[in-house]
């Protein structure tokens, strides 16, 4: 089991090894070779390095799939590179080939990993590995401010492996507690593949704006298919529907794109407003009754053959509504940590205020902030939100760039700031009218 940690140390698990033959690749090798003639099509003459820096597999398997289309005389030899590797290019029967499989597929990335690989190299990365105390909690949160209670909650839940549930009125919180825990698991590394072969068909994982990338000032000696990645965070809200939690299939490529619950595998999948998707909450949670519970999901390919991936991963659900009018109790039973957010007290609400000027470049002023909270609960009738601080700030901050003036921390400023923010009160707009 592994601790958290700090810094990028050793991946989670073993690097997936470097196959030595196309027998250690798992995937067929009339799809390998077929997609060493499309590389070629598309590259142009290039030298067996080259190519074999594109397709992501080592001179040794690279030359033979290439040694293969050159007796089937799709391409050929035509000079060597400055190392001695051959330099390679299509012939017109290989041009031919390769028009007749990119009908079929676009697919040109590297070379895809097997499902079986997948399997196993994200059931050995799963986050029930993940194991957190409190000094780890507290550095992650450091930034926020936190009852005790709740870190302890959530220390409990991640070292659960299992789902959690986020609750509280608007403006609690729960989207930066969310996010940042997001970034906690960050800190460790996993393996993430470019791409699955599936019955020749192929699903893209590897996605660059959510997988981070571990720079390596030595990447270490691994199966190159597979890129070493901080533990993903995914964030869905209004936007997710039924469908995108299952494989999108491009028309036009030809080819499969992971859906997000797939890309989160090995970190965190926040669902972010629950119950205001474009979908009722009970369809998403029959779709996940299975994966919640046995930690493995179906997914649908074309043809309607099922799949079975791993569900290694934590959700989190993101929610200002009553979760007894979300989901029944089995569908609750499935969640095991349930977390509510309440408002902050003054005394935290002074703190945020502290934190966010500090952040701003404004001078702090307890008092302002204490008035501040005071105009908040008896002017404007509203109970003190963790958010309000930041956007008093902002709002001080916007108004002074308008001006054209330095911002500033004071009664007036923060009147206006309010004035601006909040409602005003029913019998303000009276006396306003009248």
């Amino acid at each position: 089991m592994d601790h958290m940690r700090t810094s990028p140390a050793e991946p989670s698990a073993v690097a997936p090894p470097i196959p030595e033959s196309i027998a250690d690749l798992g995937v067929r090798k009339t799809f390998l070779e077929e997609l060493a003639i499309k590389f070629l099509y598309l590259a142009g003459p290039s030298s067996l390095s080259q190519l074999a820096e594109m397709i992501r597999l080592p001179h040794t398997v690279t030359d033979e799939l290439y040694r293969w289309n050159r007796k089937e005389q799709l391409c050929e030899v035509i000079g060597t590179d400055s190392v001695g590797f051959p330099h390679l290019a299509i012939t017109t029967q290989g041009r031919s080939r390769a028009l007749e499989l990119l009908s079929r597929n676009q697919y040109a990335g590297p070379a895809p990993v097997s499902l079986q690989s997948y399997v196993q190299q994200t059931q050995a990365q799963s986050v029930r590995h993940i194991v957190v105390h409190e000094p780890d909690l507290e550095r992650a949160f450091a930034n926020l401010v936190l009852d005790k209670k709740i870190l302890a909650q959530i220390g409990t839940a991640v070292n659960s492996g299992g789902s959690i549930f986020l609750y509280g009125a608007t403006g609690a919180g729960k989207t930066t507690v969310a996010e940042t825990l997001g970034q906690l698991f960050a800190q460790d590394r996993v393996w993430i593949p470019f791409a699955v072969e599936v019955d020749g068909q192929i699903i893209v994982v590897y996605d660059p704006m959510i997988h981070q990338k571990v720079p390596e000032s030595e990447p270490p000696k691994s199966d190159e298919r597979w890129v070493l990645c901080q533990r993903p965070t995914v964030m869905a809200g209004g936007e997710l529907t039924i469908e995108m939690l299952d494989l999108e299939f491009n028309p036009a490529t030809k080819f499969y794109t992971a859906p997000a619950q797939m890309k989160a595998n090995n970190g965190v999948l926040i669902i972010d407003d629950f119950g205001r998707q474009r979908m009722r909450p009970e369809e998403l949670l029959n779709r996940w009754v299975v994966p919640l519970d046995r930690r493995v999901d179906f997914l649908t390919l074309a043809g309607g053959k099922k799949i079975e991936i791993p569900f290694e991963l934590i959700v989190v659900f993101s929610t200002n509504l009553d979760p007894a009018t979300l989901m029944e109790p089995a569908f609750l039973r499935r969640i095991p940590s349930k977390i509510k957010l309440n408002m902050v007290t003054p005394e935290e609400f002074k703190e945020i205020f502290r934190r966010v000027c500090e952040r701003t470049g404004l001078p702090y002023s307890a008092e302002i902030a204490d008035e501040a909270a005071q105009i908040i609960s008896n002017k404007f009738k509203e109970p003190l939100r963790a958010c309000y601080p930041r956007d008093i700030v902002n709002q001080i901050c916007w108004a002074a760039r308008y001006e054209g003036k330095q911002p500033r921390l004071d009664r007036n400023t923060v009147m206006r700031a309010m004035d601006t923010y909040f409602l005003s009160a029913a019998g303000d707009t009276a006396s306003q009218q009248s």
